[in-house]
C-alpha cells in the first residue's frame, strides 16, 4: 500500500501512513467510533509486516463465485430507513424488531434481550441471532447493528447507511443462507443492538450488544467456537472505500482482500488504514479472529455521518453487491481452509 490515509471521528488524530513519514494531526468532531492509535510508533508497527499475527493463502479459486441479490438487499434497507430513528427503547426499534423476525420466519432464530445499564437509565435491547448450520465443526458470526444513536431520537435521523445498510444486508445474507445444507461451519447472523452510544462515544458508553454477547459467550463455551466474526458497517455508501483497520485481525482482513480481488473489487478495499472502534471489539478483546468491514468517510470530510443527510440516496446497490459478495466468498474461503490460523493474542485496542 503506497499510501493510507487515516480518517478520524470525535476528538482524534489523523495519521498519514507512507514508506517512511508518518504525520500526525488533532482533529475534533463529535460522536466517534474510531480513534487512531496513540502514537506514531504503534500506528507503524501496526501497519508493518512484522505486526501481522498470521498469513493465510487462498486455496485456488474453484467454482462459481457466490452473489448476492443487491437489488433485495437495497430494498431491504430502504424498508428499513422509512422506519426512521430507532434508537433502543422507542417504539420505531420495536417495529423494526418485528420486521427482521417476520423475514426470518421458519428459521432457528435466537432472541437475546437484556436491559443495557445506560446514563439515561435500563433501556431494554434486544440482539437477534440467526443460526444455519454446517456441517464442520465451529461457527462464522457475520454481524452488523440495526439500531441509531438514542441522542438523535429527537431529530429525523433514519440511519440509511449507518444502521440501515447492514440491516439490509444481513437480512440478504439469510435469504441466501435458507434452507441450504452448508458443506463447512454454521453461520450465524447476528443483528447487534445497542451498538451507538446514548450520550458521547465512550468505553462504556457504546457497543452495548456485543459486550453483552462476548460475555454471554465466553460463559456458555460458544466463544470458543468461533472461527472467525465478520463484522459489516457503514457499507452502502455510493463512494464505497472500505478501511484496513488496525484493530482486526490481519490474517482474517487478508481473506477479505484476496476475496473482493477475486471479483475485481480489490479498489474498494483497504487503500486507507485506521483503527476502528465497533462492535467487533469485544470479540478482539476475547481473541477471536475478526475483521471489520466499514467504510468511515461517508460523505465529503465525513459530511453525512450522524446527520439528517444519511439518507438513501447516497446510497448505491453496487456497494451492497460489492460487500456481500466479498463477504460470502470470504466464507467460502473459510470453508475451504484446511486449517484455520492458531489463535493469537488480540491486537492492541485502543481503550
Amino acid at each position: 500500500m503506497g499510501q493510507a490515509r487515516t480518517i478520524s471521528r470525535g476528538g482524534v488524530r489523523l495519521i498519514f501512513l507512507s514508506a517512511s513519514v508518518i504525520a500526525l494531526a488533532v482533529a475534533s468532531l463529535a460522536c466517534s467510533r474510531q480513534k487512531a492509535n496513540d502514537s506514531a510508533a504503534a500506528a507503524e508497527k501496526s501497519a508493518s509486516p512484522e505486526a501481522k499475527d498470521a498469513t493465510v493463502t487462498a486455496l485456488p479459486d474453484s467454482g462459481p463465485l457466490p452473489g448476492i441479490n443487491a437489488g433485495r438487499a437495497f430494498q431491504y434497507a430502504r424498508e428499513v430507513t422509512a422506519f426512521g430513528p430507532r434508537p433502543i427503547g422507542s417504539a420505531n426499534h420495536r417495529k423494526l424488531e418485528d420486521y427482521i423476525y417476520a423475514h426470518l420466519k421458519g428459521d432457528e432464530v435466537v432472541d437475546d434481550v437484556f436491559m443495557a445499564d445506560t446514563p439515561e437509565g435500563k433501556l431494554r435491547a434486544r440482539n437477534i441471532i440467526a443460526k444455519y448450520p454446517g456441517n464442520r465443526d465451529g461457527i462464522i458470526v457475520i454481524a452488523g447493528h440495526y439500531d441509531t444513536p438514542y441522542f438523535l431520537r429527537n431529530t429525523s435521523f433514519a440511519g440509511a447507511n449507518d444502521g440501515g445498510s447492514s440491516t439490509g444486508l444481513l437480512l440478504e445474507f439469510a435469504s441466501q443462507l435458507r434452507g441450504k445444507k452448508r458443506d463447512g461451519y454454521s453461520v450465524w447472523l447476528v443483528w447487534t443492538d445497542a451498538e451507538e452510544a446514548v450520550r458521547q462515544w465512550s468505553a462504556t458508553d457504546s457497543l452495548y450488544g456485543t459486550r453483552q454477547l462476548a460475555e454471554q459467550w465466553q460463559k456458555d463455551g460458544t466463544l470458543g467456537k468461533i472461527k472467525s466474526y465478520l463484522l459489516v458497517d457503514m457499507i452502502g455508501d455510493a463512494d464505497l472505500n472500505i478501511e484496513r483497520d488496525q484493530n482486526s485481525t490481519p490474517w482474517l482482513l487478508d481473506l477479505v482482500f484476496q476475496a473482493a480481488s477475486r471479483y475485481g473489487y480489490q479498489s474498494h478495499f483497504f487503500s486507507r488504514t485506521t483503527a476502528v472502534e465497533d462492535d467487533h471489539l469485544p470479540f478482539v478483546r476475547k481473541g477471536v479472529p475478526s475483521a471489520d468491514i466499514i467504510d468511515l468517510d461517508y460523505g465529503y470530510g465525513n459530511a453525512f455521518h450522524h446527520t439528517t443527510q444519511d439518507t438513501m440516496d447516497k446510497l448505491s446497490a453496487k456497494s451492497f453487491q460489492i460487500v456481500g459478495d466479498t463477504v460470502l466468498e470470504t466464507v467460502r474461503m473459510l470453508d475451504a481452509l484446511p486449517k484455520l490460523p492458531p489463535t493469537q493474542p488480540a491486537p492492541a485496542v485502543n481503550p
